[in-house]
């Protein structure tokens, strides 16, 4: 690889993991283990979450985040997005990553600490009508909506970047679902068709809002502060997020798609960091040392797995 290559590697996993040869400390714990954990080899969670379309889903969901002004709440209130953004992000990655090819336990410690951090963030916020709501990160409707949320946006991107998953769209929405039991969410959407359902629910309630905070969210994930020489490839990314967000959602965010083929520009980009990157991540990667090492100790027994209800 040459050194331009090299470079840009670093740059890249620096930012998506917070180290520059993409393996955090955390990764290390998902050798460890007893079991295949929650979904394992050939399941749509590994397929989905193993795909270079997860850089684009993360800019969906973050978009479609805001809509939600409980959701906006929290994160105006108590994230450091602004000040410490690649670190929101690599705390979000860390559950999403952990949960989808960690052993079981792990994958609920990993949950619970989560769930500890909704403990404390709280507060209120004027809803579409102007009225005044409380807030809690752990109320069952916010639960529900970040859930939705991120579903839809990484089984939707993965539709239009990634292609094929294992068990069709409904097998990862019935697989994910035990992602969001983790966090507390009640009743999490088990087919493509629920989900898509849970999500309109909240349009028909008059729920979204958009406002100034809206907007402000809005220019930071347009414009955040990246080096500026992964600038071009990331705003071709942005756009790719907005073309892949339904028309009326787009509208209530302030957006418009672009007249520019930017779904083939994306899908350029994700080509060439998966260059860079290789075929799998260092989690996956991990977890399929983990594995082999179990089936090395009982060869003569399948590996459990611990399914999604």
């Amino acid at each position: 690889m040459s050194r331009f290559s090299d470079t840009w590697r670093s740059r890249l996993l620096t930012t998506l993991s917070g180290n520059n040869e993409g393996r955090p400390h955390w990764v290390g714990k998902i050798e460890e283990g007893d079991d295949a954990g929650f979904f394992g080899p050939g399941s749509a969670a590994w397929a989905v979450h193993g795909g270079m379309a997860t850089m684009v889903a993360g800019i969906r969901a973050l978009l479609m985040q805001t809509l939600h002004p409980g959701a906006m709440a929290g994160v105006h209130d108590w994230s450091r997005y602004r000040e410490d953004p690649l670190g929101r992000l690599s705390g979000t990655i860390q559950w999403l990553v952990t949960v989808t090819f960690a052993d079981t336990t792990l994958a609920e410690t990993e949950s619970s600490r989560v769930g500890r951090f909704h403990d404390r963030v709280t507060g209120t916020y004027l809803d579409a009508n102007g009225e005044e709501r409380p807030y809690a990160a752990g109320d069952p409707e916010l639960l529900s909506w970040v859930h939705v949320v991120f579903t839809d946006a990484f089984l939707s991107c993965h539709k239009i970047w990634d292609g094929e998953i294992p068990g069709g769209p409904d097998g990862y929405v019935r697989e994910w679902a035990k992602a969001g039991e983790l966090v507390g969410v009640a009743n999490p959407p088990r087919s493509e068709a629920q989900l898509r359902a849970q999500f309109d629910a909240f349009r028909d309630a008059g729920v979204y809002k958009n406002d100034e905070r809206v907007a402000e969210a809005v220019r930071f994930i347009r414009n955040p502060p990246l080096r500026r020489s992964m600038m071009p490839a990331y705003r071709i990314m942005f756009a790719g997020a907005v073309a892949s967000i339904p028309p009326d959602y787009r509208a209530l965010l302030g957006l418009k798609r672009s007249p520019l083929p930017v779904i083939w520009g994306t899908r350029v980009v994700l080509g060439g960091v998966r260059l860079l990157l290789g075929a799998s991540s260092t989690s996956e990667d991990a977890a399929r040392v983990r594995i082999a090492r179990l089936e090395a100790q009982h060869p003569r027994r399948d590996l459990e797995v611990g399914g999604s209800g």
